[in-house]
């Protein structure tokens, strides 16, 4: 199978999941921007079901070529811009890599299929977010027919490459399958996002930064219970159809931080992290709350997220707290010292 964006922090976990786990042979297809890291896949490198194809998912001659010479039987597209406060100064190459990526993806599939009639097994698996769905009052939770009213550039260009890769379905007949998340965390992830951001910072005592008063709300899901989820979907999910996978972790953004300093300072010993906490003017079109009702993924396939967020963030914590080696270079070469918060 290829996985589009497999060196990201989703797709380097869903990596090490198929190969290690299920016994996948895996196709990573990723360009390598800042947020592409090869160091994600250190355990699975040299392992025998794992390549790598550097390739803009954008480009269509190049795109067909890895189709023909890996004739795969899946496709797991994580490939995309993600990150919000991005969209919000520079969109275009969100457009460009969200949108147009897609849009080439599901063509090279379709063109791909109709010369290859007998991979009746093949699946096209597209990963969005819970972000399409726009903002939930204090009651409530997103489900799979709940319409699209996506706020910011990156939502937009999400929501848009649902609806092409169901369109894809329903006009050509392509397999595919959506599913949309909630919040991902867990190690591996780059250092601009809100938990990786706090640990790093708290570390070398730096500000924690958070938009407004805090009381955004996301759902929280391990990144390794979501990979689980996604081999569910792609084995067992049914074609045409849209699930919704999240970790029933609703917390406002202060509580999470405030939640990583407790960590922090149990695990370090030291004098507690709140003193870093710092609020800052809130971004443009900032959503209220997200939740996800996960019940059809529970009820049809049999998944349930096993990391509670307060096992999960100590999980995270810990890893960050090991693991210098894979994210210095990151905050020293890559991450150039914006304080993104969220």
């Amino acid at each position: 199978m290829l996985v589009t964006g497999g060196a990201g922090f989703i797709g380097s976990a869903v990596c090490r999941h198929f190969i290690l786990d299920l016994g996948y042979e895996v196709v990573v297809v990723d360009k390598l921007t800042y947020a592409g890291n090869l160091a994600s896949l250190a355990p699975i490198d040299g392992n025998p079901k794992y390549s790598i194809e550097q390739c803009d998912i954008c480009d269509a001659t190049k795109i067909r070529d890895v189709f023909s010479k890996h004739q795969p039987d899946a496709v797991v597209h994580l490939a995309a811009e993600s990150h919000v406060d991005r969209s919000i100064s520079g969109s275009t190459v969100f457009v460009q890599t969200n949108v147009v990526g897609t849009h080439t993806l599901l063509e090279a599939a379709r063109i791909y299929l109709q010369s290859n009639t007998a991979r009746t097994e093949f699946r096209f698996l597209h990963v969005s977010t819970d972000e399409v769905y726009g903002s939930l009052g204090d009651s409530g939770l997103f489900k799979e027919t709940t319409p699209y009213d996506p706020s910011s550039p990156y939502s937009a260009t999400k929501a848009a490459s649902d609806h092409i890769a169901k369109a894809w379905h329903r006009t050509y007949g392509l397999p595919v399958i959506v599913s949309n998340c909630s919040n991902n965390y867990g190690p591996y992830q780059f250092p601009e996002k809100l938990i990786p951001l706090m640990i790093l910072n708290a570390l070398h005592g730096e500000t924690l930064p958070v938009y407004g008063s805090g009381n955004n709300v996301r759902d929280w899901l391990f990144v390794d219970d979501h990979a689980r989820a996604l081999g569910l979907i792609l084995s067992k999910g049914v074609v045409g159809e849209t699930y919704n996978v999240g970790g029933r972790n609703e917390r406002r953004n202060i509580d999470v931080v405030r939640q990583i300093c407790t960590c922090l300072d149990q695990l370090r010993g030291l004098a507690s992290h709140e003193r870093l906490i710092t609020f800052v003017a809130d971004r443009p079109g900032h959503d209220l709350r997200y939740a996800i009702d996960a019940s059809k993924l529970e009820t049809e396939l049999g998944w349930r997220a096993r990391e509670t967020f307060e096992t999960g963030i100590e999980k995270t914590v810990e890893w960050y707290l090991k693991r210098s080696d894979w994210w210095k270079p990151l905050r020293e070469k890559v991450y150039r010292g914006e304080r993104l918060g969220l």
